[in-house]
């Protein structure tokens, strides 16, 4: 895949910013008295295998005028390297606007992980296409991926018509386009004819289509895998399958890709990937991986699958890349994955955990 040269930003994102908060020591929210706070978006953890690696990325967003939390998220995104671009919106009374809060715990064992949403409020989701000079963004700086998430396109009908503004803009200037698909029954509820019409069209103008089955059924209304047999196997036929129907729909797409994860217990998964390119498929078979804390897996596997592209590696090598970044982000607390270098992403795909002097 070719990529518009002399960019000011390998990728770009559009997202709504918040925090995470965590208990300590992998316990439940409901019994924990101390947690840690992180900024953080899916679509921003995207952009951090590639910021942790040297290249330039950016995120389009909006914060909260004169406030903490918003001072806090700055610092973190430029402490993890994504330069930022916002408008100020002031909080009004104690009712107005805030950033989202996101409460998590990791689970343990046979206790699975459980995520608590609090978007009330939220800055973001009044976020538009003219908060930002998108001509010189995409014409004048230039942006080599812009990738776009389902979670900040069906946040509300402003960030819809945001994603889909955005997305004809970056087009126009030959900006590759990514788009995770991100299926949130949630978010859709009583919304589903629209969303499914401007998902269409995001569709329409991507490269790089990111989902499981259900996302590309729910999401997008193709037709889902055949009924057959259980297991990982079933599941990449079934996911071939369906991904022929998808790429009748929409010829412009040139990659395909999704995780593949079985869950034994909250510490231990079998994690693999899928992807088709160049009319070739490419499947990494599960293996056995250990985990911290799951959620952000699928982020980072994009992130480092996106990156390999963006560098012009060979197709399998994107997808071993992807792979390891998602594994990565699996031993870490925070919800994204930061490589200290490509060659400590290559050791966990090649299973060599021994020290490093």
């Amino acid at each position: 895949m070719e990529f518009r040269k002399n960019c000011a930003y390998a990728m770009a994102t559009v997202s709504s910013m918040g925090v995470r908060i965590t208990p300590a020591d992998r316990q439940p929210v409901h019994t924990s008295r101390m947690f840690e706070m992180q900024a953080t978006s899916a679509e921003t953890n995207v952009l951090n295998v590639a910021s942790s690696l040297g290249a330039k990325t950016k995120v389009l967003t909006r914060f909260v005028k004169d406030s903490a939390i918003a001072s806090f998220i700055k610092s973190e995104l430029r402490r993890r390297g994504i330069d930022y671009e916002g408008k100020e919106i002031e909080q009004g009374d104690p009712w107005g606007y805030r950033h989202q809060f996101n409460i998590a715990d990791s689970g343990f064992g046979l206790r699975g992980p459980r995520v608590l949403n609090d978007r009330a409020g939220e800055v973001g989701r009044t976020m538009t296409a003219e908060d930002f000079d998108l001509d010189r963004i995409f014409g004048q700086e230039g942006v080599g991926i812009l990738h776009l998430s389902g979670l900040i396109a069906a946040l509300s009908p402003e960030t819809t018509r945001c994603c889909v503004a955005v997305a004809r803009k970056a087009k126009e200037y030959g900006t590759r386009i990514s788009f995770d698909l991100n299926y949130r029954a949630s978010f859709w509820e009583g919304r589903e004819e629209e969303l499914r019409r401007d998902f269409r069209e995001i569709a329409a103008l991507a490269d790089i289509l990111i989902g499981n089955e259900e996302d590309f059924q729910l999401a997008l209304g193709i037709e889902g895998p055949e009924a057959g047999g259980k297991g990982i196997t079933a599941k990449i036929e079934g996911f071939k399958g369906m991904i022929e129907r998808v790429q009748a729909a929409y010829p412009n797409v040139s990659v395909f890709a999704t995780t593949l994860r079985e869950v034994f217990n909250a510490n231990c998964h079998n994690w693999g990937g899928i992807m088709l390119a160049d009319g070739q498929w490419y499947v990494e078979e599960p293996r056995e991986i250990q985990v911290m804390d799951r959620i952000g897996g699928g982020d980072g596997f994009v992130g480092g699958f996106l990156y390999g592209l963006i560098r012009g590696w060979e197709n399998e090598k994107c997808l071993q890349f992807g792979w390891a970044t998602g594994a990565l982000a699996a031993t870490m607390l925070t919800d994204y994955a930061t490589p200290a270098d490509e060659d400590q992403v290559w050791s966990i795909y090649k299973g060599n955990a021994r020290v490093k002097r």
